[in-house]
């Protein structure tokens, strides 16, 4: 063992038993602090035995859990991870709520007067990066003390002038305060959106679902500047040029405090605009068309309800999961996984010869989402006979279309990847051949990957795009031999404790800093 693993080891030894005396001091069992966690009692008993890598993520839940800090640290340098693959993985891993439909609620709750309790959230870092918008502009979110639950209270004036720039700026979230605002100012200014590195993204999809509200926006020194008009007919009909899932949230959520009837056509049914749907109706909007691509939406000036509302489960978590089974032949449970979204990724892996197995169906938290356990066998894959591409809901989930790339490399024969959405989320793909794929870059939207693939172990740093980024870690788990991810930071925006519960299912995963 060299000097720095032994050092390591003492300290996550240190850090364990200052976990376990602050548990016992609460009265707590490991079990019980497992569920404050949403992990399982064995990854506390390794915590507290220092056999468990720690995040400075999960430091901190484990600080506000227990009321204590455990450990203060400065200015933390880029996190990676290192990881030894070739291990197949076993057991059951439970699907966490979706990352789009919570930050589509949090910006939601803006509409309502009432108190809104949010079960169940991600606490993901485009979670953090949207509540800290809305603390600064006044509004009360507060975590329980399990950091499971939201409860937000809106107040009765915003401070939009005192808005938190750097975190607005870091997401593209930001743009759905548009629908929200706009019934609440006559005027208002919000930084540009960021995010993901994928190419441009227009903002005209929005401003064309939103004009018919009396909405302009004028773009001046990093910020939009709003400007509403709330003369005009009382029933509109608006036709998105874009079938896209914030474009529709966006017109759902100006529609919902505008009296009269907004038909939205060419909307997307995806699944978080249904979890917006539903939490919609329990303020007291009354939507037709649920699930399909014509919403009607009966709106009302005021909303003010005392709202509790749980996100159903992320479909494509679902499929990283998948993933992470198949290229490591495994197998492996995904339980609570939203067959719904999901049924053509699972035909297409059917086509390639996967074996798999549903469970009977039941219902989500939030009493329409159909969840199912799906149990995969270590299969031998086929390329597909047509090419791979999204659609809008109910075809392939654009963000599910990475993990075919993946995927793919460990099938024989040839598949083509058509990303035609982004503009060059693509060339990421191409970092796959770090580790021994054959991916071959035919345009900036257009992959050829031929398998199956002899992976091999590399050093390869984090693409700035999230879906990428966590195809690379997956593929590294095919590896034999030890590779390293460096700055994987941008994997904490979409995903949840996704080392430790790779980690549980068998995965040799690592974190470690500069």
């Amino acid at each position: 063992m060299s000097l720095t693993e032994e050092a390591t080891g003492q300290s996550l030894r240190q850090i364990g038993t200052l976990v376990r005396d602050a548990r016992r001091h609460h009265g707590l069992t490991q079990t019980q602090l497992a569920e404050r966690l949403g992990t399982s009692q064995s990854a506390i008993a390794r915590i507290e035995q220092g056999a468990q890598n720690l995040t400075l993520e999960l430091l901190g839940r484990l600080s506000a859990a227990l009321d204590s800090e455990l450990i203060t640290v400065g200015k933390a340098g880029p996190t990676h991870l290192r990881v030894t693959g070739g291990t197949a993985l076993s057991g059951s891993v439970t699907v966490k709520s979706s990352k789009n439909a919570a930050v589509a609620l949090l910006c939601a709750s803006l509409l309502n007067r009432g108190t809104t309790t949010l079960r169940n959230v991600a606490r993901i870092v485009e979670v953090e990066r949207i509540l800290d918008v809305l603390r600064s502009i006044g509004v009360q979110a507060t975590w329980d003390g399990a950091d499971r639950d939201l409860t937000i209270v809106v107040p009765e004036v915003l401070d939009l002038a005192g808005i938190d720039a750097d975190a607005a700026r870091r997401t593209r979230s930001i743009i759905m305060f548009l629908g929200p605002l706009l019934h609440r100012e006559q005027t208002f200014e919000l930084p540009y959106a960021g995010g993901c590195d994928l190419g441009t993204r227009t903002v005209e999809p929005h401003m064309i679902a939103l004009r018919p509200f009396g909405l302009e926006i004028e773009a001046h020194a990093g910020e939009y500047h709003a400007r509403v008009d709330r003369s005009g007919s009382t029933d509109r009909t608006i036709v998105l040029t874009e079938r896209g899932d914030t474009v529709t949230e966006n017109a759902l959520l100006a529609a919902a405090r505008h009296p009269g009837r907004t038909t939205i056509r060419n909307a997307s049914p995806n699944y978080m605009v249904q979890d917006l749907c539903l939490y919609l109706e329990l303020l007291g909007v009354r939507i037709e068309g649920f699930g399909t691509t014509t919403l009607v939406v009966h709106g009302q000036a005021e909303l003010d309800a005392e709202v509790d509302y749980t996100p159903s489960e992320d479909p494509v978590e679902a499929m990283s999961l998948l993933t992470a089974g198949i290229v490591t032949g495994s197998e492996l449970t995904v339980r609570r996984a939203p067959i719904e979204f999901l049924e053509i990724e699972l035909a297409i892996l059917g086509e390639m010869g996967l074996r798999y197995d549903l469970s009977a169906e039941y219902a989500a938290d939030n009493g329409r989402t159909r969840l199912v356990d799906i149990t995969i066998h270590p299969s031998q894959l086929r390329a597909p006979i047509d090419k791979v591409h999204p659609m809008p809901f109910p075809g392939l989930n654009i963000d599910n279309l990475p993990f075919f790339a993946v995927i793919a490399a460990t099938a024989s024969g040839g598949t083509l990847i058509h990303d035609w959405v982004y503009d060059n989320r693509a060339i990421h793909l191409s970092d796959l051949t770090r580790l021994g794929a054959d991916v071959r870059l035919l345009d900036p939207h257009r992959v050829l990957v031929t398998g199956p693939t002899h992976w091999s172990a590399a050093e390869i740093v984090c693409p700035p795009a999230l879906r990428p980024a966590v195809c690379i870690l997956l593929a590294m788990l095919a590896c034999k031999g030890t590779s390293v991810l460096r700055n994987v930071d941008i994997i904490a925006r979409g995903y949840e404790q996704l080392y430790e519960r790779l980690v549980e299912m068998g995965a040799r995963i690592e974190v470690f800093t500069d």
